[in-house]
């Protein structure tokens, strides 16, 4: 199979950049741009063989990430001092082992509690192209039913509030902001559990290598259980 050079997947005639940017002008959710690499962002075009007409290979080539509603949701790009992990560590083994690797999914974004979105490329039993989310309050597996742009669209512009309604807690956002975008809050005890909650437990930020590390595990002992 060909792989295209970086030449190849430099679309100059129809970039996929200005339609982010006006999403991003347009946001209704506060947004942050972390600004690319070069190195770095030839290597995750190179590696993904994903061109830069798509909204995923323009946020890859023009940032090293986005930042949304005050660091609390994270688009991953070509990795930045703010946010080293990308699209490329988060999907191939190197920071992560095999075992939390997924396999016909790719993972795109996580938020600060531990919920991930990845795209499904098989990994799914739902339609291909569409991004699900692991969420941390259930250890559960949900379709969003968007594509990648539909989803950035709601991350930008959607009801953020309402949808991580029951994983806030007061006064969150100085809390997050803090944070680095390779950081995210672990709760004690777990918020899937009886004794946890948003409410009561108690939280420590960790790394989110670590956190999505943890989640799995713990997702497959549940699985395992039932």
């Amino acid at each position: 199979m060909h792989r295209r050079t970086i030449k190849e997947l430099i679309n100059t005639e129809d970039p996929g950049w200005p339609l982010v940017q006006e999403q991003i002008a347009a946001a209704r959710n506060q947004v942050e741009i972390l600004p690319a690499e070069r190195a770095r962002r030839e290597a995750i075009l190179l590696q993904l063989q994903v061109t830069t007409r798509s909204p995923m290979g323009a946020i890859a080539w023009e940032t090293g990430g986005i930042l949304i509603d005050h660091g609390w949701l994270r688009f991953l790009g070509s990795g930045h001092a703010r946010m080293q992990g990308d699209l490329s560590s988060w999907n191939t083994v190197g920071a992560l082992s095999e075992d939390y690797i997924i396999n016909g999914g790719l993972l795109i974004a996580h938020d600060v509690v531990g919920g991930f979105f990845v795209l499904n490329g098989g990994a799914f039993p739902g339609k291909l192209g569409t991004v699900f989310y692991f969420a941390p309050d259930n250890l559960g597996w949900t379709a969003t039913n968007k594509t990648y742009s539909e989803l950035l669209q709601w991350a930008l512009s959607g009801n953020l509030e309402l949808f991580y309604q029951d994983v806030r807690w007061p006064d969150w956002q100085t809390e997050v902001s803090a944070l680095s975008g390779d950081q995210g809050i672990s709760f004690a005890p777990f918020i899937f559990t009886k004794e946890g909650s948003v409410a009561t437990s108690s939280r420590r930020p960790v790394p989110m290598y670590e956190l999505w590390q943890l989640h799995l595990d713990l997702a497959q002992q549940l699985n395992g259980r039932s």
